[in-house]
């Protein structure tokens, strides 16, 4: 039996690379693990050996405190890995392939994922609708920050990359497929983006790149990107982006310098309920983003926001936001006719697409959001260089695929 090492969430501000056990086809208990889902047999999945695993801006949210996260909860559901045993009812994936994970786990069976909602699949989590590897109130599906990993519900879960060889190539490329690329995309699509579009996205950390990617091959006329951290908006600059300061003041007018009007055609929140308010020395106000979107964005537009929201915050910054409750600008929202979509992005719907457009060079994600191979062990400064803001994308090499 082969050892397994893993990063887990130690407490606020904390990460450690831990033992943990190899994985078998049944659920244990463990570190959030709904009771209902212990001894849960899981004859339909596969183990991975981990080819990539990356560091997300979710992990962060938990490692931060700002969850309910329990101690000890092995992280990571941005995962690429190699099939190394597959359970007795898999069918189609084989022993050998290389495949990305949708960070959703979901069962294809039920309603909602016959409708490709496979976001918010109703038998995964006993707590709620949705679930994912390595997260808080998400059913306890151990992470993949780990040298290896069950995936359940293998052959409708994985993407399966058509050659092995190629995709050890692009890698890099290929291990944003597990979340950021898809979610942001799906961000962009949500708030139409399409051929012409002028767009503002809130916040240049991996998704907020991400969905400027996304736009870009959606054939957007100006991709405009917002935030605080200098060196994120340089690397926004570095492949075509207009970009403003955050922490010069709002949105509005800086936006109207670039375009000449002070609004743009769509919106994408890419920064979730750790948002600060505008200007010098701005303090946290989560629904800063929200509203300021709602100001810019024109009567009759959309705003698409995978940025993360949550129903339980220790750390917010009122009883209000420690629930989830924000004071948002409906208003203004309701009188400009705007749409909203909010929630997981249901990451089947568009990885196959992406994954085309990667292995034919259509489209270079890595390169965009700054993407840095580390290895396992080295886990903890990546968390704390990405905590300080980095404009790095840190991808882990437990296994050592990635040269």
């Amino acid at each position: 039996m082969s050892g397994n090492k893993a990063v887990a969430y130690k407490g606020p501000g904390k990460v450690e690379l831990i033992d943990i056990d190899y994985p078998t086809f049944e659920l244990k208990d463990g570190p959030g693990v709904n009771p209902a889902n212990v001894g849960r047999q899981v004859r339909h999945g596969v183990i991975l050996k981990t080819v990539a695993t990356n560091i997300c801006g979710s992990d962060q949210h938990m490692v931060r405190g700002r969850t309910t996260a329990p101690t000890d909860l092995v992280l990571g559901h941005e995962i690429t890995g190699e099939v190394v045993e597959v359970g007795p009812d898999v069918e189609f994936i084989k022993v050998g392939d290389i495949c990305s994970v949708p960070f959703n786990i979901a069962c294809g069976r039920c309603r909602n994922c016959k409708e490709r909602k496979t976001g918010i699949c109703l038998n995964v989590n006993p707590d709620r609708p949705g679930s994912a590897y390595g997260y808080v109130d998400m059913g306890g599906w151990v992470g993949g920050q780990a040298n290896y990993v069950l995936v359940p519900y293998a052959d409708w879960n994985l993407l399966k990359f058509p050659d092995k060889d190629q995709a050890l190539e692009k890698m890099m490329d290929l291990t944003m497929l597990s979340d950021i690329f898809p979610t942001g995309f799906h961000g962009a699509v949500t708030a139409g983006v399409g051929v012409g579009s002028t767009v503002y996205i809130a916040g240049a950390g991996p998704v907020g790149l991400a969905a400027a990617t996304s736009s870009q091959l959606l054939g957007a006329a100006v991709v405009i990107v917002g935030d605080m951290n200098a060196d994120r908006l340089a690397q926004a600059r570095s492949f075509g982006c207009e970009t403003i300061d955050l922490s010069k003041g709002g949105p509005a007018e800086q936006i109207e310098q670039i375009l000449g009007v002070p609004e743009v055609d769509c919106g994408v929140d890419a920064v979730g309920f750790e948002a600060k308010g505008h200007g010098s020395g701005a303090q946290e106000a989560p629904a800063t983003v929200l509203n300021s979107l709602m100001e810019v964005t024109a009567a009759g537009g959309a705003l698409g926001i995978p940025g993360l929201y949550v129903t339980g915050d220790p750390g917010g910054v009122d009883e209000a936001a420690k629930k989830g409750s924000l004071s948002l600008s409906l208003g203004t929202g309701w009188a400009k006719s705007l749409s909203f979509t909010t929630g997981q992005c249901p990451v089947m719907k568009y990885n196959r697409q992406l994954m085309m457009a990667i292995l034919h060079d259509r489209v270079h994600i890595a390169k965009n959001v700054n993407a840095k191979a580390i290895s396992l062990e080295d886990a903890p400064k990546g968390y704390a260089e990405f905590d300080a803001g980095a404009a790095t994308k840190f991808v882990l090499n437990p296994n050592g695929y990635l040269s």
